[in-house]
C-alpha cells in the first residue's frame, strides 16, 4: 500500500513516519521550499510523547526539549500560585512518558531527519497539491504535470486544507473576539530565576498569558491572547508591535512586565482566533483528514500538536489492520472524532473560563486549587498507540 500525505508540517511527517514502521510506503508533499514549522514553542503532554518515543525519536529529542517540573496557574496581578499539577518525573511515573517542552522548527528538524532516514517514506518539497481525484482502486494527484498514485490520501494540510474544501466546500469560521501573541525571550537577557522551570499560565480578567522554556532553556517561549476587536488576520506570519502588546498587559505582574520587554522584536507575531466546530464526517472513500485539517484547536488547552500526534498513531494502525482501506479510514474517524472534539469543545469552554474577573474569577480559582492534577489526567493517559488494532 502506498499513501500519499498532503502537508509536512508535524502531524504529516508524524502520519508518514507511523505508516512507515507499520511498512507501508509514503509520500509526504509540501508546498513549502523546506519541511520547516512557522511559530515558537509546542507543548507535547505524554499521550503525544509516548507515540514520538516510540517512533523511535526519544534519543533525537534529547538535545532540542525541556522538561518542566510543574504546570502552574498564578494570578495575573499579584503572581500568586493558583494551582500546580507535577510534571518532570511523576508525570513520567503516572503516565509512561514525559512532559516536554520544545520549538515547533526543533520538533520538525527531528522528525524530517527520521522521514529522510526511512526508505519508505518520499519527501516532495515544493509541490503545492490544491486537488485530488479518486475510484474504487486508488487515488491520485497531480503537479506541475507528474501524476502521483496511491491507495489512500491524507490531508493533514492544516487550518487552511485545500484537501478538506474539495471534500466539502469552504468553511465558515467565527472570529472569537480574541487576538492571540507568540514572542521569543533569550534567557541570558532576564534576571537569574526570573522565570522558574514550569509551565507557567497566568489568568487574568480578558486575557492571559503562557510561559516556557524551549530549546534546552536557552529560550523562553510566551504565548498570550487579548480579548480585542478590529483585528481578524488568521496569519501566523503578521509581524506585531512591542508597544502595542506591552499596553495590552501594562497593569499585569512585573515579571510579565520583563519578559515582553525582553522580546526578541523579530519573533513577535500576533493573530486573530477563528473558531470551528467540529466536523460531522471528515473523509469519503479513500481520502480523509488528519490534524488542523479536521479538527483545529483553540490555544487553551495546549493539545493541537498532541491531537496531531495522536491521530497519526491510530491512522497508521488503522489502514494496517483493516480489510480495506475505506474500512481502515472509517474506523480511524470513528476512533479519533470523539477524542478531537471533546478537546476542541474544552479549549473554547478554556477561553471563557481562563479569562474571568471579579467573582466568578474568585470561584474558578477556588475550584482550581481543589482539581490539582487531577485536571488533565485523562488527555494525558490516552494511548493511541493500542487504538485500531483490531478492526471491528
Amino acid at each position: 500500500m502506498a499513501v500519499l500525505i498532503v502537508g509536512g508540517g508535524i502531524g504529516g511527517l508524524t502520519a508518514a513516519l507511523a505508516l512507515a514502521q507499520q511498512g507501508l510506503e509514503t509520500h509526504v508533499f509540501e508546498q513549502a521550499a523546506a519541511f520547516e514549522e512557522v511559530g515558537a514553542g509546542v507543548q507535547i503532554s505524554p499521550n503525544s510523547a509516548r507515540v514520538l518515543h516510540a517512533l523511535g525519536l526519544e534519543k533525537p529529542l534529547r538535545p532540542f526539549v525541556f522538561l518542566p517540573e510543574t504546570a502552574q496557574i498564578r494570578h495575573w496581578r499579584h503572581g500568586k500560585t493558583i494551582a500546580e499539577t507535577p510534571l518532570g518525573a511523576q508525570a513520567r511515573e503516572k503516565y509512561g512518558a514525559p512532559y516536554y517542552h520544545i520549538h515547533r522548527g526543533d520538533l520538525i528538524r527531528v522528525l524530517h531527519e527520521a522521514a529522510q532516514q526511512s526508505p519508505l517514506v518520499s519527501l516532495h518539497s515544493q509541490t503545492r497539491i490544491e486537488a485530488f481525484s479518486q475510484n474504487r482502486s486508488g487515488v491520485s494527484l497531480t503537479h506541475a504535470g507528474k501524476t502521483y498514485t496511491g491507495e489512500a490520501l491524507i490531508g493533514a494540510d492544516g487550518i487552511h486544507s485545500a484537501m478538506r474544501t474539495q471534500l466539502w466546500g469552504a468553511e465558515k469560521a467565527r472570529f472569537t473576539g480574541h487576538v492571540a501573541w507568540r514572542a521569543l525571550v533569550p534567557r541570558e537577557k532576564l534576571p537569574a530565576h526570573l522565570i522558574p522551570p514550569k509551565a507557567s499560565l497566568w489568568w487574568g480578567p480578558g486575557k492571559h498569558f503562557v510561559h516556557y522554556y524551549v530549546q534546552g532553556g536557552a529560550m523562553v517561549n510566551c504565548v498570550c491572547v487579548v480579548e480585542k476587536q478590529g483585528w481578524e488576520v488568521e496569519s501566523w506570519r503578521h509581524a506585531g508591535k512591542a508597544d502595542e502588546l506591552a499596553k495590552d498587559f501594562a497593569s499585569w505582574h512585573d515579571d510579565i512586565q520583563q519578559l515582553i520587554a525582553a522580546a526578541a522584536p523579530d519573533s513577535l507575531f500576533k493573530w486573530a482566533l477563528f473558531d470551528r466546530p467540529p466536523m460531522p464526517t471528515w473523509g469519503k472513500g479513500r481520502v480523509s483528514l488528519l490534524g488542523d485539517a479536521c479538527h483545529p484547536m483553540l490555544p487553551f488547552m495546549a493539545q493541537g500538536s498532541a491531537m496531531a500526534i495522536e491521530d497519526a498513531a491510530v491512522l497508521a494502525n488503522c489502514l494496517t489492520h483493516a480489510s480495506d482501506v475505506p474500512t481502515g479510514l472509517q474506523r480511524y474517524e470513528a476512533l479519533r472524532k470523539p477524542r478531537t472534539a471533546q478537546v476542541q469543545n474544552t479549549s473554547r469552554r478554556n477561553a471563557r473560563v481562563f479569562h474571568m474577573g471579579g467573582i466568578g474569577a474568585f470561584l474558578r480559582n477556588q475550584a482550581a486549587a481543589r482539581a490539582g492534577q487531577n485536571a488533565m489526567e485523562k488527555i494525558y493517559a490516552y494511548d493511541a498507540l493500542h487504538l485500531g488494532i483490531e478492526e471491528t
